[in-house]
């Protein structure tokens, strides 16, 4: 290889098939197929017909993110694959393909986290990260808190959920308010009709001298107030409950990562997954990181959500690092942990 190797990246832990095309920091092309209308009617995603979406979507992902990279296969130095975490099936059919791709193209593969790459995908739009930097990591099935000093060596975990993630909670209160699925936007879109601000839910773990985060009990408060509205014959007000809902979850978030980064002497913080193109956690991330001092870095939202970009862009690093290739053998893992950048 000369110069920055043109790295793959394949994508598919859950229900977005990503393919994304990087030199160095640069993004040459993506693509990204979503099954999300598949599972609507099932309220969220369903593991098996999540799989069949990947395998009837990856070629012509393929194909798309290479034309608009303007590259072909036989011009890619590196394959990249998530490994982990993710659905069992799900990962398999992105492992397979990789594999295979690796092998008929004798290029190196390497198997890599999906966690980390969100944290790298930031470098696609705002160059190099910052070191060290700390990552708020919040998505459907995650939501972390990272302390980066090196994207392929050195990933520490502050703090994660204990219960339900950020997303998820969004996801099961938009069902309870008959908001349906994806949570995440409807919330944030119902939140924006709210006037006022008198309802008020709690703050999961706030407070409690550590980084974790706790939803699952903020979504049984919401259930038994809004059921307890509804048998005292009150109306409920569908944008004034997910303002509320969506304060408490923006607000231990925001207030929890300011900490983290006071707290190990960091300036820079990176809000990256699918819930960071939330419209409030931006705001209110901005204006307290601001307060103290603090630099905040949020990719735009179609690098929030899954997809292949993310994936090469740790690829790249990874390669520019000088670690080892996976083997061919490479196994998926659904909870490869966020301090193993790149798969056993």
């Amino acid at each position: 290889m000369t110069g920055e190797p043109l790295v793959l990246g394949i994508e598919s832990s859950c229900d977005e098939t990503g393919v994304g095309l990087v030199r160095g920091c640069t993004l040459l092309g993506d693509d990204v197929a979503s099954s999300v209308d598949q599972h609507v009617r099932f309220g969220g995603v369903v593991p098996e017909v999540a799989s069949r979406a990947h395998l009837e979507a990856l070629p012509a992902t393929m194909d798309r993110a290479l034309g608009r990279a303007g590259v072909t296969l036989r011009d890619v130095d590196a394959i990249a694959v998530t490994a982990g975490p993710g659905l069992a099936g799900a990962l398999l059919v992105g492992v397979s393909a990789a594999k295979a791709y690796a092998l008929a193209l004798d290029k190196p593969l390497y198997g890599v986290n999906h966690l980390v790459g969100h944290v790298a995908v930031d470098q696609l739009e705002h160059g190099p990260l910052p070191k060290p930097v700390v990552a708020l990591l919040v998505s459907g099935g995650h939501t972390s808190l990272l302390l980066v000093r090196d994207l392929a060596t050195d990933v520490r975990l502050l703090g994660e959920t204990v219960d339900d993630a950020a997303g998820e909670a969004y996801d099961k209160v938009a069902r309870l308010l008959g908001l349906g699925y994806p949570g995440g936007p409807r919330i944030d879109g119902a939140a924006r009709e709210a006037v006022g601000a008198s309802l008020r839910f709690p703050r999961g773990k706030w407070g409690d001298g550590t980084y974790d985060f706790s939803f699952s009990g903020l979504k049984t408060a919401v259930a038994r107030w809004t059921e307890d509205a509804e048998a005292q014959g009150s109306p409920v007000s569908v944008p004034e409950v997910a303002s509320a809902f969506q304060e408490s979850v923006t607000d231990v978030l925001t207030r929890k990562a300011v900490d983290a980064c006071r707290d190990h002497g960091v300036e820079h913080l990176v809000i990256s997954g699918g819930v960071a193109a939330n419209s409030r956690l931006r705001t209110l991330a901005e204006e307290r990181a601001e307060a103290a001092g603090i630099q905040v870095r949020v990719p735009r939202p179609a690098l929030c959500t899954d997809n292949g970009a993310m994936i090469a862009a740790l690829g790249a690093e990874v390669v520019a690092a000088g670690l080892p290739p996976s083997a061919l053998d490479l196994a998926t893992d659904t909870s490869l942990p966020v301090q193993q950048v790149l798969a056993a």
